[in-house]
């Protein structure tokens, strides 16, 4: 069962050059790359309501809501990011440094919040060889960027 999920999860990935440089065109047309990723969300928002809608999934109180924690908030605030870069950088960069730097950025967060146990994963410490991996995609980006 875990290798359906880690081709959903791979799956999922190729999604990121790709709207990427959607969005990134989107912006000429656009003409701004805010207004690029504010439609970027706006069709995203419509196509999560038509799914709630449409499987009926129901509501939380707001007394649920009260009890995330408030950095569970932000999530929406990091995508705009990820989306703004994207629309403003990927075609400067090419999709492959694009995805790779975006790669070793995901990847060294990753290690960080496994290593402390942030934000809700199980806490895994930071070892040589996460390290060393960490590095090595930062040269395969290096590699990627220059040749």
């Amino acid at each position: 069962m875990v290798w359906i999920y880690v081709l959903l999860v791979v799956l999922a990935g190729t999604l990121i050059p790709l709207q990427a440089g959607i969005n990134a065109t989107l912006r000429l047309s656009a003409g701004h790359p805010v207004l690029a990723a504010i439609t970027n969300f706006s069709v995203g928002w419509a196509v999560l309501v038509s799914y709630a809608l449409a499987t009926r999934v129901t509501l939380p109180s707001a007394a649920q809501l009260s009890k995330a924690p408030w950095w569970s908030w932000i999530g929406g605030m990091m995508g705009a990011c990820l989306v703004l870069a994207g629309v403003t950088l990927s075609h400067r960069l090419g999709a492959a440094t694009f995805v790779a730097l975006i790669i070793v950025g995901q990847l060294s967060s990753s290690v960080l919040l496994d290593h402390f146990g942030l934000v809700g994963f199980e806490q895994h410490s930071a070892n040589p060889m996460r390290l060393l991996g960490v590095a090595l995609l930062g040269l395969g980006a290096y590699l990627i960027r220059t040749h």
